[in-house]
């Protein structure tokens, strides 16, 4: 029984979401005590509403960062919240105020992911001040004493989240990293399904799906690496668990870039080895690969040293035996596929290799270039230029500042025509249904309106049933933690729990919770109405005329990753900073691709017409970065062809010469303008590049995987060019 129960607490201290329901249940908990215990009930709603908005402000960081971010969200709330609050009894100065944070505070996150979570919160503060002043049970609560108490609600918080990061440090970082290791695996997991020697298999279709899921993967291993860069020291190498962390992380990396290689087009060899097994042993294999990935992930989550179960090392060897016993057939039709076979082979040898590698522990401390790039600003002058940089109207973080802050002001509007008084729900509905894009707005409205209406009628049911004070407090600390447990994956819920939270609050304040229903469902259509008008009507940001520009910048991360490529082909395989970068940067570009067309796949039928193009230059795109990770994967070859032949200048000058033609057709999408016309050279290059170096020789696998890049730079031109002729011209251009 106490090994159960010892292994019980192990499990429940490495799920962090329940750490973080402890941590909120323990600070709304609190403040629910501290009200019920002096029986001062109107102190209730200003320090919960203060929790409230610092829990939205937490981001995953150190203590120390933490510490740093609480001092900087306690001077924004106080600013707002004095300051709001003593505009209250002033319609016009409060809505000036309220539409000025909106705007700043908008713009504000351009500074970084810290901050943007920051400048959100404080947004949302304003609007609770008004509602804590305003709505205050008792109606005698001095202005600088909400303000207070907003403040005072806020540090509680915040020193709670403070304490819990520097007793649990590296806890986010695990859970970042089994994330990260699970998506890896559900890629190699899509990735199998593309070496299925099927015929009539919509091959397209499957590209397709492989970039959308590499952009979940890609967020993962941007989420770990903000993490672990959150708890590193500049200047000085991760040590301990930490290092041990780090080390797992760069090898993620390794196994991104070999699950993303691609050797040459699938498909292309399933009628030639159609009678083989050697195609579905590939599959075998990386199928395995990926449940070793899911089985290192689930490790790191539960906090156990890892161990992989899955046999892919014979699935590997079974691969070897079958390539080898085609090879001595010698058909002349099989030479080719193996060839690409051959290299697939290794790409997965290595992938297992890193697998294994990720199960040993750490006995001497990590070598090499070990920093980590990081994005945030380390200046003042350096925040305020990334926020004068957005200060256009082609951003797209400015159209949504303007559109929010004239969609609050309708929304206070409204408010004054409905009921001064108790409507700044109105301008919270606005506020949270205003998303950037189209499709995020008309989802959350959706979202918003139902959980409202699921959170009204529960807590109607619950309220009848349930009339004791105590057990109504108790469910609004619960609505309160289901809230911020589910508000980023089920908004539905996370909606009807708040709905919920509020209900009991204000019933417990008042003994009116039933006079609320039918004003918080009103408040609620119409807010999101104003939301959804000012998207269709203020500076429409449609993601259709940023396709193109999103396009040229992932094209323009891939032409630089093939540079650093080259480099390392000639003087040496080396995971220095350099490389990681233009790898993460091109990974990147292609992820925000993959976002751009999801988000402009959600807009109206009349904006998106050129749909298909988008789904065509996206699928090009992504196919040319798996045939460069495939180079970079094999980056511990020399620039020799295999016959000893003059060392590599053929093979560089073509890198270079494609690199010169991504970029160029990089400039061409930028501009909204044709493709040039240059297949003869890229067909040339291929040719000369798959020309066997002597009678008996093959041609490097270098030479092989650039012919791969030579011979997709006709499919992107030919989608990059149906893209022109049919999307409209980016904003700011004629047109």
């Amino acid at each position: 029984m106490e090994a159960f129960t010892a292994q019980w607490l192990q499990r429940l201290g490495a799920e962090i979401a329940w750490a973080y329901a402890a941590r909120l249940t323990l600070a709304l908990a609190g403040v629910m005590a501290l009200g019920m215990a002096s029986g001062r009930g109107d102190l209730m709603v200003p320090l919960l509403l203060g929790a409230l908005a610092s829990a939205l402000s937490e981001v995953d960081d150190s203590w120390r960062g933490r510490l740093k971010a609480l001092a900087v969200m306690l001077a924004c709330f106080g600013a707002v919240g004095f300051g709001i609050t003593g505009l209250v009894a002033h319609p016009l100065a409060t809505l000036a105020a309220l539409l000025a944070c909106g705007f700043v505070f908008t713009l504000l996150g351009a500074v970084g992911g810290r901050y943007r979570a920051i400048a959100a919160a404080t947004i949302i503060m304003a609007l609770y001040a008004a509602i804590s002043e305003t709505g205050s049970p008792q109606g005698g609560l001095p202005a600088t004493t909400v303000a207070a108490l907003l403040l005072a609600g806020a540090a509680w918080y915040g020193l709670l989240s403070v304490l819990w990061s520097a007793a649990a440090p590296l806890l986010p970082v695990r859970h970042a990293l089994a994330g990260l290791y699970a998506q890896l695996g559900a890629y190699l997991r899509l990735k199998a399904s593309v070496f299925e020697p099927v015929r009539g298999v919509d091959m397209h279709a499957r590209r397709l799906a492989l970039a959308q899921v590499n952009a979940r993967v890609v967020a993962a291993l941007n989420s770990a690496k903000e993490s672990i860069l959150a708890r590193t020291r500049p200047g000085q190498a991760p040590q301990g668990a930490l290092a041990e962390l780090l080390r797992l992380y760069f090898i993620a990396q390794d196994i991104h870039e070999r699950a993303s290689a691609s050797h040459y087009a699938y498909g292309e060899w399933t009628e030639v080895l159609f009678h083989s097994d050697v195609l579905y042993r590939c599959q075998r294999v990386l199928l395995l690969q990926g449940a070793a990935c899911i089985q290192l992930g689930q490790a790191l989550r539960a906090n156990r040293p890892p161990a992989v179960q899955a046999g892919h090392g014979q699935a590997l060897a079974d691969l070897h035996d079958s390539l080898a016993w085609l090879r001595r057939q010698q058909q002349s039709d099989w030479q080719r596929p193996l060839r690409s076979l051959r290299a697939v082979a290794r790409n997965l040898d290595r992938l297992g290799a890193q697998l294994a590698a990720a199960t040993e522990p750490l006995v001497s401390p990590l070598r090499g270039d070990l920093a980590l790039a990081d994005q945030a600003p380390h200046s003042l002058a350096e925040a305020f230029g990334r926020v004068r940089s957005q200060l256009h109207v082609r951003s797209a973080l400015f159209r949504h500042a303007v559109r929010l802050s004239l969609a609050l002001g309708a929304a206070w509007l409204a408010m004054q025509l409905a009921d001064p008084a108790h409507g700044y729900w109105i301008m919270m509905t606005t506020l949270i249904v205003c998303q950037p894009t189209y499709g995020a707005t008309v989802s959350r409205l959706a979202q918003r309106v139902g959980g409202t209406v699921l959170g009204l009628v529960l807590g109607w049911a619950l309220m009848r049933l349930f009339p004791q004070l105590t057990v109504q407090a108790l469910l609004a600390v619960g609505g309160g933690v289901v809230f911020f447990l589910t508000r980023t994956q089920r908004y539905v819920t996370a909606t009807a729990a708040v709905t919920l939270m509020v209900l009991m609050l204000f019933n417990h304040g008042t003994g009116a919770g039933y006079a609320l229903i039918v004003p918080r469902l009103l408040d609620t259509v119409v807010g999101a109405a104003i939301a959804a008008a000012a998207l269709l009507l203020v500076l429409p940001d449609w993601q259709g005329r940023r396709l193109g520009a999103a396009a040229a910048d992932a094209l323009a991360a891939c032409a630089e990753y093939l540079r650093q490529i080259t480099q390392q082909y000639a003087s040496g395989r080396a995971d220095d900073l350099a490389y990681r970068v233009a790898r993460r940067r091109a990974h990147n570009a292609d992820a925000a691709l993959s976002a751009t067309l999801s988000h402009m796949l959600r807009e109206p039928p009349w904006v998106r017409r050129h749909a298909r193009a988008g789904l065509d230059l996206l699928v090009s795109t992504h196919t040319l970065l798996g045939h460069l990770s495939a180079l970079g994967a094999h980056r511990d070859l020399q620039l020799v062809p295999a016959g000893g032949a003059p060392p590599g200048g053929e093979a560089a000058r073509i890198a270079g010469g494609l690199a010169g033609q991504i970029d160029a057709l990089a400039q061409a999408l930028r501009a909204h303008l044709p493709p040039a016309a240059v297949q003869g050279d890229t067909d040339a290059w291929a040719q000369t590049l798959e020309r066997p170096p002597a009678a008996d020789d093959e041609p490097a696998l270098l030479h092989l995987q650039l012919a791969q890049v030579c011979r997709q730079m006709q499919p992107l031109r030919a989608a990059a060019a149906r893209l022109v002729e049919v999307a409209p011209a980016p904003a700011g251009r004629a047109g």
